[in-house]
């Protein structure tokens, strides 16, 4: 992947106004993508261990930033981690460098990725593509944004089942006509 960090960006951003917003996927989104706090790190990391680093670099800047500044962080990471069933393992990683950092209640961290396959699905199933991405994205949010936005919408349970509802009217067809990938 020869892609430079302003493409990876680029595709990133057109993934969330077509997708995330555009398919109203999440009704929190709009509101920190329009106010400018979303931070988007793009990680040049090659290995496992180097995208750990870079992911413990982001948590500590997320921790200790206003939110009013930056809510939320994409870390991207195109060079590392295509494979979604090694994606998903190192999860278990991420949640560990939170709970090691002691931020856990204060960060959590979402995933998103090209191949994302919810569990017992099958892997063409449409509804795993509200999780899909351009590229292998963990998101990073604060907890307390959630327990707020939440708060402020009431059902948060209604948002998957209206996901998939939306993803099945919408169909592959749709989806490919989102250009989801490209700025």
């Amino acid at each position: 992947m020869n892609s430079s960090v302003d493409e990876v960006i680029a595709a990133t951003r057109g993934w969330i106004e077509r997708a995330v917003i555009g398919l109203n996927l999440c009704p929190f989104a709009k509101a920190v993508y329009v106010r400018e706090r979303i931070r988007y790190t793009v990680s040049e990391a090659r290995s496992v261990e180097a995208l750990l680093e870079d992911l413990v670099r982001e948590l500590q800047y997320l921790a200790e930033v206003p939110p009013e500044k930056i809510d939320t962080t994409l870390l991207i990471h195109p060079y590392v981690l295509q494979d979604f069933l090694d994606f998903n393992d190192f999860l278990d990683t991420a949640e560990a460098a939170v709970e090691a950092l002691g931020l856990t209640g204060v960060l959590q961290v979402a995933s998103f990725h090209p191949q994302y396959r919810f569990a017992d699905s099958e892997p063409g199933d449409i509804a795993n593509y509200t999780n899909r991405s351009p590229y292998p994205t963990l998101h990073l949010l604060r907890e307390a944004s959630i327990e707020q936005a939440v708060e402020s919408y009431g059902d948060a349970e209604r948002i998957y089942r209206q996901n998939i509802r939306t993803m099945r009217e919408l169909g592959l067809e749709g989806w490919l006509k989102l250009r989801i990938g490209e700025p």
